[in-house]
């Protein structure tokens, strides 16, 4: 298949379920943990490495948006809600809080079942001294999704509780909760702020609460206000301040499915309406000004993972981290002559996929637009 100019973002749930497909799913385990791109004598293809039960849960909740059919052809004949229950035993063998949380959240949402003992686990890692901020806002949201008459209340409200006392006056959040002491602690991923504004958009719609529904308009509005000038939703944030602290890598996911899926969740609670910028975001995959190569590939299934800059590892990152902490609002100077921007990963992660097949679910027939550009798939 190829994509049109124009074409809109259905264009591009055919592509997830191409590449989702070729993950070869295999009953009771987890899908690999990123598709890589790899020449070969006939053109390039993809390579399977390793596995996930994060992506896998993610991967479930977005083709559980799909029609049965379509998952089974997908998934070799099963479906979204039998690899979400299975993330619930995959799970269990990890001690990781974001599997847990991710697990429930496609378990009670996609099948309608739950596992006590996981969810009580993960109530024990809300609680823990430290937290990842992308687990504490995966936790609230997997407990909105669990039946009721569980813990999946107080891992709502425990969770909106620890999120809201790591809340930047710009709305941005930390990597970690509380901050880490670290070069790196006062800073946060675009993870790091669009999870827990998606957190409080659902505490809000659920329970009501006026403060969660400020607390991510706060959030929303900064991403807004600092995104890129062709559309890019930047990578990282000064909690303290909202200030951008490094711009680079720009991810896909990003543009096509984390942003989309959340801003358009804060407009249909009843939030405002930012559809301009996810408008702008999602054309950025055809428009990109950073390199000419295009970044979809129908004919493989996948969407290349990012556009990073061309640097020794990360140093644009530990330079912003370290200039910002000092300085607050300061920027690495002469950072794009010396570390341009233009490499594009050529691997793509099933959540990906998953992501952007469950923001498309939740937008208009036809979607945001993926306009014509010079370096268009």
């Amino acid at each position: 298949m190829t994509v049109q100019p124009g074409a809109g973002t259905q264009d591009l749930v055919a592509v997830a379920l191409v590449g989702l497909a070729a993950c070869g799913y295999v009953r009771g385990r987890p899908l690999p943990y990123t598709l890589r791109g790899v020449p070969g004598p006939n053109g390039p293809t993809l390579q399977p490495e390793g596995d996930s039960v994060r992506y896998t849960a993610i991967a479930a909740l977005g083709l559980g948006r799909q029609p049965e059919p379509v998952q089974r052809e997908v998934l070799g004949g099963a479906t979204a809600a039998e690899v979400a229950t299975s993330c619930l035993t995959l799970a269990e063998s990890t001690t990781d809080a974001g599997a847990h949380a991710l697990a429930l959240w496609a378990a009670g949402e996609v099948a309608g079942t739950t596992d006590d003992a996981l969810a009580a686990r993960l109530l024990d890692a809300v609680r823990r001294p430290s937290l990842p901020t992308v687990d504490c806002a995966w936790a609230v949201v997997a407990g909105l999704a669990m039946p009721e008459g569980g813990t999946g209340m107080r891992l709502a409200e425990e969770g909106v509780a620890r999120l809201r006392s790591e809340q930047g006056p710009h709305g941005t959040f930390p990597h970690e909760s509380p901050p880490s002491g670290r070069l790196r602690g006062h800073v946060g991923s675009f993870a790091d702020q669009i999870y827990p504004l998606q957190a409080f958009v659902r505490f809000a719609a659920r329970t009501g609460d006026d403060q969660a529904m400020a607390a991510a308009e706060a959030t929303a509005r900064r991403l807004v206000d600092v995104q890129g000038p062709a559309g890019q939703w930047w990578w990282h944030y000064d909690a303290r301040t909202g200030d951008v602290v490094e711009r680079y890598p720009t991810y896909s996911v990003h543009q096509h499915g984390m942003a989309p899926m959340v801003l358009d969740e804060l407009a249909a609670a009843g939030g405002t309406d930012h559809s301009e910028a996810v408008q702008r975001g999602f054309a950025w995959l055809s428009t990109h000004p950073e390199c000419l190569e295009p970044l979809v590939a129908p004919d493989l299934g996948v969407i290349w993972r990012k556009v990073g800059r061309r640097e020794p590892f990360k140093a644009a990152r530990a330079a912003g981290a370290l200039i910002s902490r000092v300085r607050p609002g300061a920027r690495v100077p002469l950072v794009d002559q010396v570390l341009p921007a233009g490499r594009v990963d050529y691997e793509c992660r099933p959540y990906e996929l998953g992501w952007l097949l469950y923001a498309s679910a939740a937008m208009p027939q036809g979607g945001v637009q993926h306009e014509q550009g010079g370096s268009a798939a």
